[in-house]
């Protein structure tokens, strides 16, 4: 009866870990056109963006640790000692897409905070506790586990530890989407374009924590047991989780971000000051009047010209909560508060 409940299991993992690759991967051909896409907003291949690089690294570095991961467990030719030296190659990668997605997820809550200095130390500090704390769950206390000639990394010692690199992760989610979506909902938007945009981003971080923690919880339970041989069944699921989820939010933050050639169009984003609505009005009334008297004429400048000059021009992958006014698509109005700096997903292109 044990032996069959043994058999059962394995069988369970195998299709657990072949169904996480198919839908891994069916997403990564879906995204290649997203992926062609921040590849051609770049100015240059020596100049990424931030986001831009977030997602070359989320999806290739996924692909490696699915990949080491899987050949670890469908192999069957590990012995003992090849074991011993390849079993933390798998949970190494699997911190290093983890720290990657969380650097996604911890930016993101930066920016819908309006980049507040205090919360970006908050948010820092955290960061680094749960990467230290993550590091540490996955290097010690893990053994190397040989079952018919596979190498998986088992927790099999008196302090079964792994399971805790479950809960940093799950603990850190939390606290990343709770700030973000606290912040999102204190905006006021007066445009149904940034409504929609506010709320893909709280669908967004609710989407991602869901899906995550499910899959934590799972691997928490897997992990929480001293069965060697179930531990790592759904490892796979996690690593195809993360992959999609955090590549879907930088996907989503791109196309809500780039600017609507097709209409006429004025977005605020977020409470606008009286010099701000002050400067935007002089900058459409001076674009309107100076048509109106130098029609055809070459020769005289347009004194929208530096009315409507960005003080920060942006990238379209930046993430900005910020007033911007479009008349006509030729004419943009940034306007910032004295206190923010360039957005960090990216370095700004000149419009």
């Amino acid at each position: 009866m044990e032996r069959r409940l043994v058999v059962d299991s394995s069988t369970t993992e195998k299709y657990l870990r072949v169904a996480s690759m198919s839908i891994a991967f069916y997403d990564y051909f879906l995204t290649l056109p997203a992926e062609w896409r921040f590849y051609r907003s770049q100015s240059s291949i020596y100049h990424l963006s931030l986001a831009c690089v977030l997602f070359i690294l989320i999806r290739y570095v996924s692909i490696m640790t699915i990949v080491v991961s899987n050949y670890g467990y469908f192999s069957i030719s590990f012995t003992q000692q090849a074991c011993q030296r390849y079993y933390l190659v798998p949970p190494i990668f699997k911190v290093v897409q983890t720290m990657i997605s969380q650097v996604i997820l911890g930016v993101r809550t930066f920016n819908i905070a309006r980049r507040d200095r205090r919360i970006g130390i908050a948010l820092l500090l955290l960061y680094l506790f749960s990467v230290s704390a993550e590091w540490f769950a996955v290097l010690f206390h893990g053994t190397p586990a040989v079952v018919d000639g596979n190498c998986t990394s088992a927790n099999s010692g008196k302090v079964l530890s792994t399971w805790f690199y479950y809960l940093a992760v799950m603990l850190y989610d939390v606290v990343m989407v709770t700030v973000s979506t606290m912040h999102l909902l204190r905006y006021n938007p007066l445009s149904s374009r940034i409504e929609q945009l506010i709320r893909v981003l709280i669908y967004d971080g609710i989407g991602y924590f869901i899906a995550l923690s499910v899959s934590n919880v799972l691997n928490l339970i897997l992990y929480h047991t001293t069965n060697i041989e179930t531990q790592s069944a759904g490892a796979s699921i996690g690593y195809a989780v993360t992959w999609i989820m955090s590549q879907r939010i930088l996907i989503n933050i791109r196309g809500m971000s780039e600017p609507d050639t097709q209409r006429l169009e004025n977005v605020i984003v977020a409470r606008p000051t009286i010099t701000a609505q002050k400067k935007a009005m002089s900058g459409l009334r001076s674009h309107f009047e100076s048509k109106s008297h130098s029609k055809g004429s070459r020769s005289s400048r347009n004194p929208a010209d530096a009315e409507f000059k960005p003080t920060s021009p942006r990238n379209s992958n930046d993430v900005e909560l910020d007033i911007r006014v479009r008349v006509e698509h030729s004419v943009v109005v940034d306007y910032m508060d004295e206190s923010e700096h360039s957005s960090p997903w990216g370095a700004p292109a000149v419009k």
